[in-house]
């Protein structure tokens, strides 16, 4: 079992045009996988997709039998995109998304809703990168028994590393308590309070955000460890690394000397304006999935973050499934899960797991991020395996892995 999912490598390419994208590209693919994405496209409520690309104009319409159907010329009902030649090229090689167009002001819709959009997206993703979508019951939430996640577990620093792996693979996080001493987080929010005056609007390395009365509050800062020796040391401690270790795939955690390697956050109450608490999203949802997933992203709270202090909220088996990459999804059948973490506890989550953080409304919270990445290198990830595999085969008994659904 890995959580390595990445199947796009990057380097030199050609552009296409739009005829080269449609005809060489997404044609061939939803007839090829045609099997494959059926399913998909008779649950979603896809209307016919008119894609307007420079002068070029193709109408995509599902039928009856779960197939596409793609010709030239307008529909005369459904959304419409109009999208440049690189647009859709990009789109093609999971280098963007409709997320992404959209966040950016850069999506231009003339006609329909951003919902029917990112359902198509859903069919060419599926389609393109040969992997079904998420339609209800077909995710298995069960532990490497067989028997249901219990999704409410978290895990102490004594507890097994096998356990761990084997429910991050299967649920997409892990809930670690009592990872680092509450003198620790005392120093890193003192930290914080210190470092905060040498950040300001427009630097380039910062986030604002307004809440109510109309004042401005720095809610994220980033290259934190520059301005904390104690976050430095975190960076570089064998407690993050063993996170980072977990899936036996390589994972590193990011090093101290790099410009952004962990940020502070502060989540105050009552935000009307700016991005503090970001909605339901995955963190591959602007694109670069096939790339870079899955890293782990590691949550440490420096206070406390339980209901009504913006806590973390998951949906369990997202990271194995083809869904929205943002937003709330009709019909999703995966749980939610929220995790409430005391000081010093950890949250990780894989980067396709889709989660959101709760807006404050009876106390501020303060915590970082920090994320640990797959190697450039693939041999990296099978040595990282290899090793996983030695520490289990010296261990007194064997454990099972969970069944999973491609991602």
């Amino acid at each position: 079992m890995t959580v390595d999912r990445r199947s796009r490598t990057d380097g030199q390419r050609e552009a296409r045009s739009p005829e080269e994208a449609v005809g060489d590209v997404i044609i061939p693919a939803l007839d090829g996988n045609a099997g494959l994405v059926a399913e998909g496209i008779r649950w979603l409520p896809l209307a016919p997709l008119t894609m307007l690309v420079d002068d070029a104009v193709w109408t995509l319409r599902p039928d009856a039998r779960g197939r596409v159907q793609v010709t030239t010329g307008e529909a005369g009902e459904g959304p419409v995109w109009r999208m440049t030649a690189r647009d859709l090229d990009d789109l093609v090689e999971d280098q963007t998304t409709v997320m992404a167009l959209f966040t950016s002001g850069r999506l231009n819709q003339p006609r329909g809703r951003l919902g029917q959009l990112l359902d198509w997206w859903l069919v060419l993703r599926s389609a393109c990168d040969a992997v079904p979508i998420h339609t209800p019951g077909a995710l298995d939430l069960t532990d490497a028994h067989g028997e249901p996640l219990e999704l409410g577990r978290s895990f102490g620093p004594g507890d097994d590393p096998r356990d761990m792996r084997q429910f991050l693979e299967a649920a997409g996080f892990l809930h670690l308590t009592d990872w680092y001493s509450p003198g620790e987080m005392a120093e890193v929010s003192s930290d914080m309070d210190r470092a905060a005056p040498s950040y300001a609007p427009d630097d380039g390395r910062s986030w604002w955000a307004t809440v109510d009365g109309g004042s401005r509050r720095l809610v994220r800062m980033q290259g934190f460890q520059r301005h904390s020796p104690t976050a430095e040391a975190l960076l570089r401690g064998d407690r993050l690394a063993s996170v980072a270790a977990l899936t036996g795939d390589g994972h590193q955690p990011a090093e101290a000397d790099e410009a952004n390697p962990i940020e502070a956050l502060f989540k105050p109450i009552g935000v009307i304006q700016g991005i503090s608490d970001v909605p339901w999203h995955k963190d591959c949802s602007l694109g670069r999935h096939s790339y870079e997933c899955c890293r782990l992203t590691v949550g440490i709270s420096v206070t406390p973050g339980g209901p009504g202090t913006g806590q973390l909220r998951v949906v369990a088996g997202s990271h194995r499934a083809l869904i929205l990459p943002a937003l709330e999804q009709p019909g999703l059948d995966l749980p939610i899960v929220a995790l409430a973490t005391g000081t010093g506890d950890v949250t990780v989550h894989l980067s396709c797991t889709l989660h959101m953080a709760e807006p404050p409304t009876v106390g501020e919270r303060r915590v970082m991020y920090t994320d640990c990445r797959l190697p450039l290198d693939p041999r990296a990830a099978a040595e990282g395996r290899r090793r996983l595999s030695e520490v289990r085969e010296a261990a007194p008994t064997t454990v099972s892995q969970p069944s999973a659904a491609p991602a």
